[in-house]
This record gives structure tokens, C-alpha cells and sequence, in this order.
């Protein structure tokens, strides 16, 4: 239970710092962009140009799809066109943070019960296959709501779990602390 809370908080707490990161940085962005187009308006409205007809759209229409959507919102045009970011949708750590905290304690979840109602002399075998086992529905449940590949989703989670679980193992024999 300790393991799992410590897990859950970690796993929380990293994912707030990250994305906090992140969306610092995208902020940050977005104020020199902000800053470019109040100091070089017509160099930013080339750039955009330029960078729609990378995309494919022909210099005319380029020119003129730039002009409409600087026109609209100079600063989300250039954010999402140039930066890759939607001004109003900017990661939100908290959200991240809990869904994180939930995600390991559902996760943790499968080999603490295990953990508990297993017999003693099957009790670190049977938690290590329902913890695979859980891991290949795991991974399968993610490549199918992601419309990815199911087998190297299954592959990756099931050997990453793996070896975690044996790291681990191996290290609570070498400093004699194993349950």
C-alpha cells in the first residue's frame, strides 16, 4: 500500500512538473510570437506565407489564406501554423497530475491484490504472470483506442513491465528486503 501511494504521488508529481514545463515553455512561445507581431507585422505575415506554401499551397493562395487568418487572429494563425499550438487548448498539469496518480493506483492495484490473497509459496509467481497478463490487456486496450498496431503495443508494455518487475526483484534479494 505504502508502494502504491508512493507511486501514485511520483508518478503525479512528475507528470505535473513535465507538463508545467511544457506549458511554460509553450507560454513562453507564444509571448515572443505575440512580441514579433506587434515589432515586424509584414516579416511574420511572410513567414506565415511561406510556411503555408510548404504545405502545399500555391504562392497566391498562400498570400492570401496568410492575410485572412492574420486578419481573424494574427496570433493564433502564426501560433498554430508556426509554433504547433492552440493558444486556447495549452497543457493543463493538474489534469495530467491526476490522471497520472489514477492511472499507477489502477495499475498498482492488480499486484497488491495479488500480493495479498496469493498463497505464500506462489505469492511472487502468480503476482508476476497477473501482472503480464494485465500489462498484454493493457497494452492491447491502448493500440486499439489509439488505432495503432495491438502487437508491438502488447510487446512493448509486457517486456517494459518485465523488466521492471525483475529489477526490482533483483533488487530487494540484493539488499535482503524481499516480502
Amino acid at each position: 500500500v505504502a508502494g502504491l501511494a508512493a507511486g501514485a504521488v511520483s508518478m503525479a508529481l512528475g507528470e505535473y512538473v513535465s507538463v508545467s514545463t511544457q506549458r511554460d515553455t509553450e507560454q513562453a512561445a507564444l509571448v515572443a510570437e505575440r512580441r514579433e507581431l506587434e515589432v515586424m507585422p509584414e516579416a511574420e505575415l511572410a513567414e506565415l506565407e511561406d510556411l503555408l506554401e510548404s504545405w502545399g499551397l500555391s504562392e497566391s493562395t498562400a498570400r492570401t489564406a496568410a492575410e485572412e487568418m492574420t486578419a481573424r487572429d494574427p496570433l493564433a494563425a502564426h501560433a498554430q501554423v508556426e509554433l504547433r499550438i492552440d493558444p486556447a487548448e495549452l497543457a493543463n498539469p493538474w489534469l495530467a497530475a491526476l490522471s497520472s496518480a489514477v492511472s499507477f493506483t489502477l495499475g498498482a492495484l492488480v499486484p497488491l491484490l495479488v500480493i495479498v490473497f496469493a498463497p505464500d509459496g506462489v505469492r511472487i509467481p502468480v503476482t508476476f504472470a497477473s501482472v503480464l497478463v494485465a500489462l498484454a490487456i493493457t497494452g492491447t486496450t491502448s493500440a486499439w483506442l489509439g488505432g495503432a498496431r495491438r502487437g508491438r503495443a502488447v510487446v512493448r508494455v509486457v517486456l517494459g513491465g518485465a523488466l521492471a518487475m525483475v529489477v526490482t526483484y533483483a533488487i530487494g534479494q540484493i539488499f535482503d528486503v524481499a516480502v
